[in-house]
């Protein structure tokens, strides 16, 4: 029985201290790693955006180290990914907004001003996709080399948008000053 036992708690033990391989969230597969521009990222954290009570996405961001800080998982080098997996039929256009609005709160006239022809450009090649099924993986990478790459599905969609400042802008919708939900910036940021 003593024997039985021990060999129980070592295995339990074993299997507690085996780092997760991925997560799953709202039906969603989520891995604890990603590969960007042949940089190694690790999931900084994950969450579920809801709206009126309805599941809309699951996200993660991937870094190249874990941060609870938002300031340093925004302004840290490397390359970065948030991760988008659709939990319900969206339209490109009303996917778009939200996005863009997104940005909009979190920065002001003269920054806005700056990120403006990015912003469209983002939005046409968003627009162009017309919808994103339940189901569909959006990813959005920063590589230090060519700039914002989006990719749906394992396709790239558009042209690397170039500037540190705007993925930075797109990250802000999230982890910024007025995220679009408080729980899930927190979520992301791994204090959750």
């Amino acid at each position: 029985m003593n024997r039985f036992l021990s060999g129980s708690l070592l295995a339990a033990a074993l299997l507690t201290t085996q780092p997760a391989l991925s997560a799953e969230l709202a039906g969603t597969h989520i891995d604890d790693r990603a590969s960007v521009a042949g940089n190694e990222l690790v999931l900084n954290g994950a969450g579920l955006r809801t709206r009126f009570m309805l599941k809309v996405y699951t996200i993660g961001l991937y870094l190249p180290k874990r941060s609870e800080s938002p300031v340093s998982a925004i302004t840290g080098a490397g390359a970065k990914r948030i991760q988008i997996i659709t939990l319900r039929d969206l339209s490109a256009e009303d996917f778009a907004n939200a996005l863009i609005d997104g940005v909009r709160k979190n920065h002001g006239d003269a920054d806005l001003a700056n990120l403006q022809g990015r912003l469209d450009e983002f939005r046409t090649t968003l627009l162009a996709i017309r919808a994103a099924p339940n189901g569909t993986q959006v990813r959005i990478d920063w590589l230090p080399a060519s700039g914002t790459r989006l990719s749906i599905g394992n396709e790239t969609r558009g042209k690397d948008i170039p500037g540190e400042d705007f993925f930075r802008a797109l990250l802000r919708i999230w982890i910024g000053d007025k995220p679009v939900d408080e729980d899930l910036k927190n979520a992301l940021l791994g204090k959750r």
